[in-house]
């Protein structure tokens, strides 16, 4: 089980701010496949990834990481500076 935490837009989206879920994926961007496939929700939210950030617990990785051993994924929008 791994815990996944939605920010921002992103959040809006899909209509949760986290959800618990139970995967098979072993990379953040099969992970991001399972959810598209899930809903239309999930398509609109992770349709252009160019445009969202990922963090594997609490640190910025990339779509490419690994899963194994993480608890946390969080999505979201990335952050300006100002």
């Amino acid at each position: 089980m791994i815990d996944v935490l939605y920010f921002a837009w992103v959040r809006e989206r899909i209509g949760l701010p986290r959800e618990r879920i139970e995967t098979s994926a072993t990379t953040v961007a099969e992970l991001v496949a399972e959810l598209r496939a899930r809903e239309e929700r999930y398509e609109a939210a992770f349709a252009d990834l160019s445009s969202l950030r990922v963090a594997l617990d609490q640190e910025l990785s990339s779509f490419d990481a690994p899963l194994a051993g993480v608890r946390e994924i969080a999505f979201f929008p990335p952050m300006t500076g100002g």
